[in-house]
């Protein structure tokens, strides 16, 4: 009873800590802990069960994983070949592909280790365990409340949208990732004049690359002007490079028009919940939205998007996995 009344206290703190900010990390962690409990609370309900249905119930918490994590590696190994075959065999594209094969590395290892290894081997497989325990339990937590996240509707009336910007095919030109944004921001502008409100500004934000002919908010401007909306009713920052400066910089010249401003902010949804969290550290007012994006870009984009959480969040990852090391050199040295 005491893991569901520990699990029912994060529960708690998830609730009130997602109402005062939808947008922080520690609402990913907060939920991960609550149903972790949940689960462990579960878990030690087994004794009570009746022999065949608890031997039932233990079978499946041992296989079920298994199996998963052998699906995920072949997955995410197919995944990643696609990538490879249709963006190319930049780092970013090849994430999916080496995560993949990392996870058919630790299932290796695991069975090297219970096959009768040295200690430096069953230290090794300790340390990987702990490691990999603690990564995956980051990713199922980000994974899962990015994926709550996304299920965010615009409620009431806003006066800006803002799209982030992308690179340009041949340097002038919209391509299909960015077009998504573009469409979603437009839906939302149609919808919001549409029911009698006044229309929100569409703020295009993006800089001009060193292979760019045009700023991108001027080429998303464009594609928007093409499909209707008046130019009155556009903005455009030219200025930003990264994320953090499309929310600075448009943040500065919605407050200079209005200050009491409220925004939603397009992306494609593998980076909504990342953006939120630079939106909320660059004291934008306003959530994040995603566009759709292709199935098979989505894992190695997400994969990518977890990574940059986990590193701007460096000091408390780093010291953890520091702690996670002691274990498997304890068991090495006992050996």
């Amino acid at each position: 009873m005491a893991a569901f009344a520990v699990s029912a206290l994060f529960m708690v703190f998830f609730l009130v800590s997602v109402r005062a900010d939808r947008r922080r990390f520690r609402n990913a962690v907060l939920l991960g802990l609550s149903l972790t409990c949940l689960l462990l609370g579960l878990l030690l309900q087994i004794p009570q069960l009746p022999p065949v249905t608890a031997d039932i119930v233990i079978m499946l918490v041992v296989l079920v994983p298994a199996l998963g994590l052998l699906a995920l590696g072949v997955f995410l190994v197919a995944n990643g070949l696609t990538m490879v075959r249709k963006e190319g065999r930049s780092l970013g594209n090849l994430l999916s592909l080496l995560t993949g094969l990392a996870v058919f590395a630790v299932i290796a290892l695991l069975l090297a280790a219970r096959s009768g290894g040295s200690a430096a081997l069953d230290g090794l497989m300790t340390t990987t365990v702990l490691l990999s325990a603690y990564v995956s339990f980051l990713f199922a937590c980000f994974l899962g409340y990015a994926y709550l996240y996304g299920r965010l509707a615009v409620r009431g009336d806003v006066d800006y949208v803002v799209v982030l910007g992308a690179g340009l095919l041949g340097g002038d030109r919209v391509p299909p990732l960015l077009a998504g944004r573009l469409h979603r921001a437009r839906q939302i502008y149609l919808a919001q004049t549409g029911r009698g409100s006044r229309p929100p500004l569409l703020l295009t934000s993006g800089g001009q690359g060193p292979d760019e002919k045009v700023p991108e908010a001027r080429a998303m401007a464009d594609w928007l002007l093409a499909r209707g909306v008046p130019e009155e009713h556009l903005r455009l920052e030219r200025r930003s490079r990264t994320t953090q400066e499309n929310m600075q910089f448009s943040r500065a010249l919605m407050v200079e028009e209005k200050p009491d401003y409220r925004c939603v902010v397009v992306t494609n949804n593998f980076h909504a919940f990342r953006a939120a969290m630079t939106a909320r550290r660059a004291g934008v007012n306003g959530q994040v939205l995603g566009s759709p994006t292709a199935r098979y870009f989505w894992p190695s984009a997400t994969i990518r998007e977890f990574v940059a959480v986990f590193w701007e969040h460096r000091a408390v990852n780093l010291v953890v996995c520091a702690v996670l090391l002691g274990p498997g050199l304890l068991v090495t040295l006992d050996g």
